[in-house]
């Protein structure tokens, strides 16, 4: 393959945080990194509400995991703890207001990219203001990404379906970027995040999922390390695997296990929330023809979740 290789991630939250970290060390490689604007908890969701932005906490999560500046990831993410603007961070409204100032979101997004001098692209799967829902198998519906991903008591019915809401007009559009950089790209990544709040509501925008099925790319999805109550309870690798492909009307061609098993004081500590590891298939082979990679991805502290060094190791050897 000759040039760089180009990398569109698909995700939000956290896991798209992990994965930007360790992918950007790479060499020979060109990211753009295709981030979910459904998100309406905590800061993201009062500045959405209060100043009719799109919710910029995942975006900057992006921009500071592909920016060199280790440091500027402690200033702009920390949180005030006093006074009106107690629970905000400095990061979400520098971006914020870098929009209002330019009249678009997505100018607002690459100013602070310039800033930051990161590596790569950061894009907003759409610019339309939107609400995601979630369809209950009991028929019941749950409003809003902050509500589905803390579900409330101990019994709550499992996801049917999840779809978005627009707060304007008839329709989600599409940013445009995000399509190009699809049907550009070698591999598109997907996860490690929540299924159904982080990684599918990108693919519910219009546009996206027909792009994905037409381009050439490799998809590649890494599987998350542990369950989550109200999402994915009792889910094996295999049944993350299925949803997506579900939702994505494509076959995977690679997937990205961890095969490391938690401390039992940390798998005690998640079981008090109802969240379990995703064990390792018993049978590989059952994933056929998709490609299963198994290895070491565990990143250990206070919670669970992927290291960004051992996930470059592997997507390395992968991609090269």
């Amino acid at each position: 393959m000759s040039g760089k290789i180009k990398i569109v991630t698909i995700g939000g939250g956290s896991g798209h945080f992990v994965l930007l970290s360790g992918l950007k060390s790479l060499e020979n490689i060109d990211i753009s990194a295709v981030v979910a604007m459904s998100d309406s908890g905590g800061s993201s969701g009062v500045l959405r509400d209060k100043l009719g932005v799109l919710p910029p906490g995942d975006i900057l999560k992006c921009l500071l995991a592909l920016s060199p500046y280790e440091n500027a990831r402690d200033i702009l993410q920390e949180r005030i703890e006093n006074g009106p603007l107690k629970g905000h961070n400095a990061g979400n409204f520098l971006l914020s207001a870098f929009s209002n100032y330019s009249g678009n979101f997505p100018q607002g997004v690459q100013a602070l990219g310039r800033i930051l001098k990161i590596k790569g692209q950061v894009l907003p799967v759409t610019t339309d203001r939107c609400t995601l829902v979630a369809e209950l198998d009991d028929g019941s519906r749950v409003f809003s990404e902050a509500a589905i991903d803390v579900p409330r008591g101990q019994n709550r019915a499992k996801i049917k379906d999840v779809y978005l809401v627009p707060h304007h007009g008839d329709k989600i559009n599409v940013y445009s970027p995000v399509l190009k950089a699809i049907k550009q790209a070698d591999y598109l990544l997907l996860g490690p995040g929540d299924l159904f709040t982080s990684i599918i509501p990108n693919l519910l925008v219009p546009g996206v999922v027909d792009a994905i099925q037409s381009c050439s790319a490799k998809l590649l999805f890494i599987v998350n390390i542990m369950t989550k109550y109200g999402e994915t309870d009792t889910f094996k690798a295999m049944d993350f695997v299925s949803r997506l492909e579900n939702v994505l009307g494509r076959q995977l061609d690679i997937v990205l296990i961890n095969n490391a098993r938690p401390p039992e004081n940390l798998l005690a500590n998640y079981q008090t929330e109802m969240a379990y590891w995703v064990d390792t298939p018993e049978a590989p082979d059952d994933f056929l023809p998709r490609r299963v990679v198994l290895a070491d991805l565990l990143d250990v502290g206070q919670v669970l979740r992927h290291s960004p060094e051992k996930i470059r190791m592997v997507l390395e050897e992968i991609f090269f």
